[in-house]
């Protein structure tokens, strides 16, 4: 599969089968994202990995919907807010990186036959207690990962021409014609 197949045939899961995910599939798409790059490649980011049935369920406190937890896998992505690279009006880049990771880690999943779904509104005050975070570690988001128990539903984009702009914003180039 191309990389851009592989772009359109990812979509968010929110239902899973109960099959376990292998060991080798999660490493492969932890690797993935600990291959993602950062900014000043200060490599801000954490990955917490959930698998206990028990330990999943008291997540529902974090993100109360039930098929969150009923994935066999969550994974945190968190920033270590000491190590992320902020520039020189201060802007922290530790969530861009958290999101490049978290791309590559739902692509490489999709590429194993996986779902995902990226879950950014939840409890961080539940979220940082459960995880024993420290302060200067923040949860960033998550996603349960499995096998789909769903069909793919059909995704609608906005043309190309809405969204691209060539020197300035203006006119979408010709060649888009």
């Amino acid at each position: 599969m191309s990389f851009i197949e592989l772009v359109k045939a990812r979509y968010s899961v929110r239902s899973f089968s109960d099959k376990a995910v292998e060991q080798e599939k999660l490493t492969y798409i932890l690797e993935a994202a600990r291959f993602a790059p950062s900014a000043c490649n200060f490599q801000p980011c954490l990955f917490i990995v959930i698998k206990d049935k028990q330990s999943r369920f008291s997540f529902l406190e974090v993100y109360d919907k039930r098929w969150f937890v009923g994935a066999p896998v969550i994974i945190a992505v968190c920033c270590d807010r000491s190590m992320s690279w902020k520039r020189r009006d201060m802007k922290e880049f530790g969530d861009i990186d958290a999101a490049i990771a978290m791309d590559h880690l739902t692509l490489a999943a999709a590429e194993q036959g996986l779902g995902s779904c990226w879950i950014g509104a939840f409890n961080e005050h539940k979220a940082r207690e459960l995880l024993k975070l420290p302060d200067h570690i923040e949860p960033v988001a998550f996603t349960p990962i499995g096998y789909p128990d769903c069909t793919r539903p059909e995704k609608h984009r906005k043309a190309i021409r809405e969204t691209v702009y060539e020197n300035s914003f203006k006119a979408s180039p010709d060649y888009f014609s």
